[in-house]
């Protein structure tokens, strides 16, 4: 049975936190809002001297069983990442779990097997056992895609999924 992590149906549901590039010296900017039953992700990203901003939020799950995670989104082609946090450490840091996900200017679901998220600290690769679904902490989206200027993403939902394989945006 799918786990729904979130559906974005009250702004309080979750308190989103918005990271920027700042933390080294980036310029980056980017927003969140939870409003008409999206989560709206907006900014700037700038590359020179950073070029990320990302946004997470907190939500305990045991996603066992399940095959990978299912959004609905769009965003003008951008690509973007989803990460999941399960608590994994690695060198001293927490050892980030990260996935792409394309977007269209429509809406579209996607499919992100766990098998697509690669672990890396501080966006360096690193050797680390796989996702352990049965453990997520929190959820995270980062805009990364090395284009500067204006993006935006909204997000419908995001819930696990079982059964069919992964699929692209539009499928």
């Amino acid at each position: 049975m799918p786990v729904t992590l979130f559906t974005f149906d009250r702004a309080d549901e979750a308190d989103w936190i918005v990271v920027n590039d700042g933390v080294m010296g980036g310029r980056s900017s980017g927003f969140v809002a939870v409003q008409d039953g999206t989560l709206r992700f907006t900014g700037t990203l700038v590359t020179q001297g950073g070029g990320f901003t990302s946004v997470r939020a907190r939500r305990d799950a045991d996603l066992s069983g399940e095959d990978g995670l299912e959004l609905r989104v769009r965003g003008g082609g951008r690509p973007f990442e989803v990460e999941l946090d399960d608590g994994t450490r690695g060198y001293g840091r927490t050892v980030s779990r990260r996935a792409p996900v394309a977007t269209t200017a429509d809406w579209a679901v996607v499919r992100v097997p766990f098998s697509a998220f690669r672990s890396s600290i501080f966006g360096r690769p690193v050797n680390a056992p796989p996702l352990d679904p049965s453990r997520i902490r929190s959820v995270g989206l980062y805009l990364l895609d090395g284009r500067d200027g204006a993006f935006r993403v909204e997000v419908d939902y995001i819930r696990s999924y079982r059964g069919a394989a992964g699929m692209g945006a539009g499928g």
